[in-house]
């Protein structure tokens, strides 16, 4: 069963941008600023009420909002206030487009971004991308990847470009029977595997159909999609299609086990940590919170708070909400 999305960030009612606009502008006129107001301000209003205040800045005061934060705040602080200012959509494709400049590809932020997104939100990225980058999402990836990946990366976007299967339809039972058997007659029933069967199909449907399709599965293979793609196939590939399957079933987890990531080990993986924390406020942060104190039996807000520090930290803690 798909859950209900809970978000920490919901916007403020009663909001007034160009109140907004002047407190902002107070945060950063004279000597010093006031990162306290800032925070305050920007982690409570929802991205679309972010923007009215940025226009209204600029209609105010002739100036650039997101210019003159830049240039008053600096570090990972920085780079959470600009994430929370910038459609959501945009950040997403300059975060892929990060990830495949320059040397080396980063597989993590690809699978992260492309794997975990619904048909809607990939079609969107996907409009964005050739917007701002005047070249198709797809044809850059298909330069920085290889092999299967490439392909499975490939036919999320070009699936999600065509809306291929509306998210909203309701999924249809004898259809997810016919995939269930074809994924399990492309690997455990025969020698090798099919990995392009399990690319089309994962890559294809809708999140409603592939629910609906792992339950067959289930029923034909007496064990879960995921523990067939574990035993089966290996490398990036296996990142990419366990992501999907995950986040099909249970996408909460998914980011929090990425969360978990970020913050253990050899030094903070600040960029994810911004990223998912910026991107999944507004969607469902709330489930992610629960979710990661069900998996590791420690807060979201006391992993982070131990991994940071200053204004940097409470920003992110405001963004996560009340424990």
């Amino acid at each position: 069963m798909a859950y209900q999305r809970a978000p920490t960030v919901v916007g403020v009612p009663n909001f007034n941008a160009v109140e907004d606009a002047a407190a902002l502008r107070a945060a950063m006129k004279g000597f010093g600023t006031d990162e306290q107001a800032i925070i305050d301000i920007l982690t409570t209003r929802s991205n679309m009420q972010r923007q009215a205040i940025s226009q209204a800045f600029t209609r105010e005061y002739g100036r650039d909002l997101i210019e003159d934060l830049k240039s008053e705040l600096g570090g990972h602080f920085e780079d959470v206030i600009v994430a929370l200012m910038t459609p959501p959509e945009e950040y997403l494709c300059q975060e892929l487009h990060r990830c495949m400049e320059g040397m080396g590809t980063d597989e993590d932020t690809l699978v992260e971004i492309l794997c975990t997104r619904t048909k809607p939100e990939i079609a969107a990225i996907v409009d964005t991308y050739e917007r701002l980058y005047d070249r198709p999402l797809a044809e850059h990836m298909c330069s920085e990847t290889s092999g299967d990946f490439r392909r499975l990366l490939t036919l999320i976007v070009v699936s999600g470009a065509k809306g291929a299967r509306a998210d909203e339809a309701p999924a249809d039972p004898e259809r997810a029977r016919e995939l269930a058997q074809e994924l399990y007659d492309a690997g455990e029933a025969k020698w090798g595997t099919d990995e392009e069967v399990f690319n089309r199909i994962l890559a294809h449907e809708s999140f409603a159909q592939l629910r609906q399709i792992f339950e067959e599965y289930k029923n034909i293979a007496g064990r879960t999609v995921e523990q067939a793609i574990k035993a089966e196939i290996d490398g990036e590939l296996k990142d990419a299609l366990s992501a999907i399957v995950e986040c099909v079933e249970d996408a909460a987890g998914w980011f929090a086990r990425r969360l978990r990531r970020a913050v253990q080990g050899a030094g903070t993986d600040d960029r994810a940590l911004v990223r998912i924390l910026a991107t999944r406020a507004e969607v469902d942060l709330d489930n992610v919170k629960l979710e990661y104190e069900k998996l590791f039996d420690k807060t979201l807000q006391s992993d982070i708070s131990g991994e940071t520090s200053g204004d940097y930290k409470r920003a992110l803690v405001a963004l996560i909400g009340p424990a």
